[in-house]
């Protein structure tokens, strides 16, 4: 008999266990619950972590997490508006926002990236192909906007680079926009979607890679034209001065010049007066010295004045 009660009272212990753990669950900060009835839901999410009952046995507890999740999609290949075909790998971020339709709609985190692979990659196909391959690449026109600060500003020319009205930011924004449209009947909210990484296809990326070249050396070519006519603008300026400073010693050299020829004919002029003869004789002199040398042979007549003072030594 004793035996009998330890036994009904050990099972009746682990019957009430069983149905204190059937009857009381915990959601945590990090979960939400869905309380089902043979399958069924019958009431709304439990979003409130702590201590929750529920009838054992026949209600059961869905949980479900509240936090961020991220979507990670596969690369597809894509072709833009300019027919450029690239490869867009794309990633987001998301919660459930509706544990309920969630649980009703896709039932899982799988079923979940099921949906969101269709609807961002539709999403990512339909805002590439209507855009320009290099608006998928670049996000600013930083590179026509910049300035170069060298004795002063060389601005790159409107024509160097291609200018674009959106970026890479504006496509992404766009692409959630139309993806958020599309989520909500699944209980879901997309927070955002990235594009992660762009590449090119082999037939298209050369060609790109050319024409990245080429915009950079027309860019280069810009600052070098600046450049030349900047040094051309130096080296007149230069050339000015340089002439007007030699101009400027050629009038005090002359005036120098001048100075001294008034200077020197005035002692000429009174040395002359002062004794003519002797003067006279100075300067035939200086003539002789300046035209007879060696090999100068000079025929002179005898009543010559050139000849007076030879004749005189003879």
């Amino acid at each position: 008999m004793t035996r009998a009660i330890r036994i009904i009272a050990a099972v009746a212990v682990v019957v009430a266990l069983a149905v204190i753990s059937g009857t009381i669950y915990i959601v945590s900060e990090i979960n939400q619950a869905v309380i089902t009835q043979f399958g069924k839901p019958i009431k709304k999410p439990v979003t409130q972590a702590g201590l929750h009952v529920k009838v054992p046995l026949i209600q059961q507890a869905n949980f479900f997490d509240k936090r961020l999740l991220d979507w990670d999609g596969d690369p597809n290949q894509i072709p833009t508006r300019d027919k450029k075909y690239i490869w867009v790998d794309t990633t987001a971020r998301w919660r459930i926002e509706d544990a309920l339709k969630f649980m009703q709609s896709v039932g899982s985190e799988r079923g979940a990236h099921a949906r969101l692979d269709d609807i961002i990659n539709s999403a990512t196909r339909d805002v590439i192909t209507n855009h320009l391959l290099v608006e998928t690449i670049r996000d600013t026109n930083r590179i026509l906007d910049a300035q170069v600060v060298d004795e002063g500003s060389v601005a790159i020319a409107e024509e160097a680079l291609e200018r674009i009205s959106k970026g890479r930011h504006d496509l992404e924004k766009e692409i959630l926009t139309r993806a958020r449209e599309l989520v909500p009947q699944y209980g879901i909210e997309l927070v955002d979607v990235r594009i992660k990484r762009v590449n090119y296809v082999k037939e298209v990326r050369q060609k790109v890679y050319d024409r990245m070249i080429a915009e950079r050396k027309r860019a280069a070519e810009q600052y070098r034209s600046e450049g030349r006519g900047k040094s051309a603008e130096i080296l007149g300026q230069t050339e000015k001065e340089l002439k007007q400073i030699t101009s400027e010693a050629y009038r005090t050299a002359q005036g120098i010049r001048g100075r001294a020829d008034a200077e020197s004919i005035s002692i000429y002029a009174e040395s002359y007066n002062k004794d003519a003869d002797f003067y006279s004789f100075i300067k035939t002199l200086e003539t002789y010295k300046n035209t007879v040398d060696p090999s100068t042979t000079v025929v002179l007549t005898t009543d010559g004045d050139y000849y007076k003072y030879l004749k005189k030594m003879e």
